[in-house]
């Protein structure tokens, strides 16, 4: 197996992704500009999105990495939303699109065109989770979005099947497709209801943090495999799982957690910058299929194609909007009246990504009865063009379309109020619990050491509060920075003792990772990240 390419793919994303860090340009567009740039490169190796590596491999732990940082909570109380999106959205696309091009496209039979509209259909997870997090969408839209990219796949993809039976002359009518589509459906949710509790309690019953990060890293694959397997909705039987071990991740130790975090932040870094560099580099691929279509009649379909998926999204979400208000008293009095602003967002940050080109790569060659499938090159070429207008064109001006209609973006000062009245909580009944273990002669202790414990505390209560104060007229700094900025500070010195101790032989490398471990957790108490 030759791992050059493979090595020279992620080096060259993840370096264009961090670039793009530093541009206000966001790093899926970059990333697929740089693999679109790249393809045509002379020497550079040939990528193909293999399918039977991609959804299997790729998908699982993109969707368990956006699920465990979603909140149960709100996502069960945009429930409506997400699953008028996610399902009702997902099959409206399929249909409507399918017909539309049916109609477009002189000879294309109206099974290839629900084909193409499957695979065009879904909104992709890493696009929607990697955008909203760079334009800082109101927390109800991101809630919205990430849900309906949690599910959505499940849907298109099962819609995506059904329709391809139906191309290559396989009987599936109505009844056998909705059929289908609900053992899938139910099918994966229990596969991930059955899954969810055991894996937790594993767990919660490892104490080695490292057994316990490689079974997290196992999960995703696991879980997409056995509902696979049991012809069931892989995608539906991860989120649930995630969702769940999410939900409850307070209950596993702190090593776990801190060393968690990392490794998927690192994990989800990579195969986002890989993926949308691969959709940019399978430009060759896609365009040397059409030697038989005239540029200008491609073209034309392309843009018809990418005009379908962004009016049925606009058509689909208004109505989705207002409906439930208009049929339900309970809705009206439960849910404030929504603007013309929130779900035309909601419509315009529809974009598309790599799993439509996986699938759309796992169309079969032939038919039942012989000869290749219809339009297969055309529909490929169709997917591509979608995904990068979507990419470019949406991606591209969401983050001004939301500074021009000024949606009210996330409250920093009362959420920080919120967390400031949280942890002023947490520390009166800590304090309370410290008092009442000191009573007990098993736990007595010297009193420069109680008086320690109830500094952390202190200290604990009042940093949150010290965001809210005033700032240091010299450096812009509220006292909690100040503090924050002192701390680091002061661990780099001793860090710095530490490192020359050991170069003078004094202490040996062990004692030295012992002793910088130590410091490295008490500066990670110490950072807050801003971003």
């Amino acid at each position: 197996m030759d791992v050059l390419p493979l090595l020279l793919l992620v080096a060259g994303s993840t370096a264009v992704a961090g670039a793009a860090r530093r541009t206000p340009v966001p790093a899926p567009l970059l990333l697929v500009t740089a693999g679109l740039l790249v393809s045509y490169v002379p020497g550079v190796p040939h990528y193909t999105l293999d399918p039977e590596i991609v959804l299997p491999m790729v998908l699982p732990p993109l969707l368990y990495t956006a699920a465990m940082d979603s909140s149960y909570l709100d996502l069960r109380a945009q429930v409506r939303s997400v699953a008028l999106l996610s399902v009702g959205y997902t099959l409206f696309a399929t249909l409507a699109v399918g017909w539309a091009v049916h109609l477009v496209v002189p000879d294309l039979p109206l099974t290839a065109a629900l084909v193409l509209g499957a695979v065009v259909a879904p909104p992709d997870a890493v696009a929607a989770t990697a955008v909203a997090r760079r334009v800082g969408l109101p927390s109800r839209i991101t809630t919205i979005l990430q849900g309906e990219s949690l599910v959505n796949d499940a849907t298109a993809i099962t819609a995506y099947r059904v329709a391809v039976a139906a191309a290559v002359g396989e009987s599936a009518g109505p009844l056998h497709a909705g059929a289908e589509f609900l053992v899938a459906s139910l099918g994966g949710v229990a596969v991930g209801l059955v899954l969810m509790v055991p894996l937790h309690w594993l767990r919660t019953h490892l104490r080695e943090p490292l057994l316990q990060n490689t079974l997290s890293l196992l999960i995703p694959f696991a879980a997409y495999a056995l509902a696979e397997y049991a012809h069931a909705s892989g995608v539906l039987a991860v989120v649930v799982v995630a969702l769940y071990l999410g939900h409850h991740s307070w209950q596993v130790d702190f090593a776990t957690r801190l060393q968690e975090d990392a490794v998927w932040k690192m994990v989800a870094f990579v195969l986002e910058s890989a993926v949308f560099a691969l959709i940019g580099l399978q430009l060759p691929l896609v365009v040397g299929g059409l030697g038989e279509y005239h540029a200008g009649q491609v073209l034309w379909y392309a843009l018809a194609v990418f005009l379908l998926v962004v009016a049925t999204r606009f058509v689909w979400t208004y109505p989705a909007v207002h409906l439930p208000r208009l049929l339900s008293r309970r809705v009206r009095a439960r849910e404030p009246d929504p603007t013309w602003k929130g779900p035309f967002v909601v419509a315009w940050a529809g974009m598309r990504g790599v799993v439509s080109l996986a699938v759309a790569f796992s169309i079969p060659h032939g038919v039942h009865e012989g000869g290749s499938f219809p339009y297969r090159n055309l529909i490929l070429f169709l997917t591509f063009t979608t995904v990068i207008g979507t990419l470019v064109v949406q991606g591209l001006t969401l983050p001004a379309l939301i500074r021009l209609l000024r949606l009210p973006g996330r409250d920093a000062r009362a959420e920080t109020l919120l967390e400031a009245q949280a942890q002023n909580a947490a520390s009166e009944a800590a304090e309370h619990r410290l008092d009442a273990l000191l009573t007990d002669p098993r736990n007595a202790l010297p009193e420069p050491l109680a008086d320690r414990l109830r500094a952390v505390l202190e200290r604990r209560r009042n940093a949150v509060w010290e965001r809210l104060g005033t700032v240091n007229p010299e450096t812009g700094e509220s006292v909690d920075d100040t503090y924050r900025r002192l701390a680091r500070t002061v661990i780099a010195s001793e860090r710095e003792v530490f490192v020359a101790l050991r170069d003078q032989r004094h202490i040996d490398d062990e004692m030295l990772r012992d002793l910088l471990r130590r410091l490295d957790l008490e500066e990670a108490a110490a950072y807050r990240e801003d971003e």
